[in-house]
């Protein structure tokens, strides 16, 4: 069985508050590390009112510190929002504080609406072509510093962080193909183009310092539970937070409900069938099949499970399941 690791926004669930979210996911790393995931990501997400990893690299840092072995990274930074010498920082100084444990995703997408989008970097400017730019300025910024250089990375300089570009699309598939870079694909919310990325990036892929052969992980939503009735409770927290996504109306992570799915029109369903493609809903067995069919027909080296829960213990159990039934099929 492929490696499993973790996708976390740090919900912050309906009734609660950001340091709640903190704690919580502060204990999930400490139990999936326990559990044998590989490693535990954090995304950024701005003006949003249900995700607390505003923040990221601080996230990443607080939860590297309560873990010990486990890799801790950002799935992803969104580049665009930060000039590349900053972020080469922030991950230099994480480097040095956790050596050897540390992962930076990075995507084009800005994680925020338009407006927030301005607010974080005061103005638009610039085009699609100015993403590869800066992720070449980035690398370079991990490179032993050569003399006359005038701007460094310090921390960073030397200390190659390994670099991942994410994405939805053909085109970061493209980018992390001709860099030679790991490639995780966004497929627990745009899973279209998923198979055609996976095959662009291996048909292109050049070798690199950091990565000599292809390597691709993929977004995958777990809602596990010990019966089939409680997987889909738990699930509806998730699928109302889509749909509220797609009214406009983000906030919270909500409460589940029973029966969700019954009260959906048909194209709230259809909404629901196109985002949850990539997911698995149900008990160990059920779980354990879907991610075995998921693995075998994608050929993917790692699945990042992402389980977007409100209650905190039935999350903890939803990835106990998980990592249960990945150690069945191995």
């Amino acid at each position: 069985m492929v490696a499993l690791s973790v996708l976390d926004l740090s919900p912050i669930p309906e009734g609660a508050d950001a340091a709640l979210a903190f704690r919580n996911t502060v204990e999930l790393a400490r139990h999936v590390e326990r559990l044998g995931f590989r490693r535990y990501w954090l995304a950024e997400h701005h003006n949003m009112a249900g995700i607390g990893s505003a923040a990221t690299a601080v996230l990443i840092g607080h939860v590297a510190g309560a873990t010990k072995t486990m890799r801790v990274g950002a799935g992803g930074i969104m580049l665009p929002n930060h000039a590349p010498l900053v972020i080469a920082e922030q991950f230099g100084t994480l480097e040095s504080l956790y050596p050897g444990r540390i992962d930076l995703g990075i995507g084009r997408a800005p994680g925020t609406d338009q407006m927030t989008s301005h607010a974080l970097r005061r103005t638009l400017t610039g085009d699609v072509n100015d993403f590869p730019r800066d992720v070449v300025e980035l690398q370079s910024y991990f490179q032993p510093s050569e003399p006359g250089r005038r701007v460094r990375a310090v921390p960073g300089a030397g200390l190659n962080v390994p670099i991942w570009i994410l994405g939805s699309s053909l085109f970061g598939a493209q980018l992390a193909a001709a860099l030679g870079l790991p490639y995780g694909f966004a497929s627990h919310f745009a899973p279209a183009a998923l198979m055609q990325a996976i095959e662009v990036y291996h048909e292109q892929f050049r070798p690199s310092e950091q990565c000599d052969a292809p390597y691709v992980m993929a977004g995958f939503n777990v809602f596990a539970a010990d019966s089939d009735e409680e997987a889909a409770y738990v699930r509806s927290s998730a699928q109302q937070s889509v749909l509220n996504l797609h009214r406009g109306l983000p906030g919270p992570l909500p409460r589940p409900v029973q029966d969700f799915e019954a009260g959906l029109d048909a194209q709230e369903r259809s909404i629901l069938k196109r985002w949850f493609t990539c997911s698995a809903s149900g008990t160990p067995d059920l779980v354990a099949d879907r991610l075995a069919t998921f693995a075998e027909h994608t050929g993917v080296d790692e699945i990042m499970v992402t389980s977007n829960i409100h209650d905190h213990a039935a999350r903890l159990r939803s990835y106990e399941i998980t990592a249960e039934a990945s150690a069945a099929l191995a």
